[in-house]
């Protein structure tokens, strides 16, 4: 299947939360605490209308335009990322959420080309995640996609913290998300 990226508008806002709640389901059947503390009504909303009015975040969409996925960049968590890690050198990916309707078809591996390619044109030789520190199956899922855990921190109010970077030149896939 081909799919489309395109910058999210303030309209996708309602799709992009029932994505956000079938996450938070799927992740509690698999056994992980990650999102066990689920954002919701206005402050999960603002958060959202915050980072596409900043032109932070993208929606991915099948050809026929139905919303199956979503990521966000932002800036290097300072809770994770210091000075010596050259914060500048890297693209922050944030937000990755795939439908479970075209779960295990590829998506989020072209999302993070999509990344590498945004990240080398922008001549920063890293892509970077953080997640869950419990979540191993997920820091297993990037591993497998290129990723190298840096390191995992633990400020005793966030329950992220595993590092990984990957380098921007890696490119896993022939094809491509199309920009729509």
């Amino acid at each position: 299947m081909k799919y489309r990226i395109r910058p999210a508008s303030r309209t996708d806002i309602g799709v992009l939360m029932e994505l956000r709640t079938e996450a938070e389901s799927w992740l509690a059947l698999k056994g992980t605490d990650q999102w066990s503390d689920p954002e919701t009504g206005s402050r999960a909303i603002a958060k959202w209308h915050e980072a596409i009015d900043d032109g932070r975040t993208w929606v991915l969409t099948t050809e026929g335009g139905s919303i199956v996925g979503t990521v966000s960049r932002g800036p290097a968590d300072r809770d994770f990322w210091q000075e010596d890690d050259r914060p500048e050198s890297a693209f922050y990916l944030y937000k990755l959420m795939t439908s479970r309707a075209v779960a295990g078809g590829g998506l989020g591996s072209l999302v993070l080309d999509w990344a590498c390619r945004v990240a080398a044109l922008e001549a920063r030789p890293w892509v970077r995640i953080d997640c869950w520190r419990t979540n191993t199956g997920l820091q297993n899922y990037y591993e497998k996609l290129g990723f190298s855990h840096v390191r995992t921190e633990a400020p005793g109010h966030r329950r992220s913290g595993w590092l990984g970077q990957r380098p921007s030149d890696l490119i896993l896939n022939e094809d491509s998300l199309l920009l729509g």
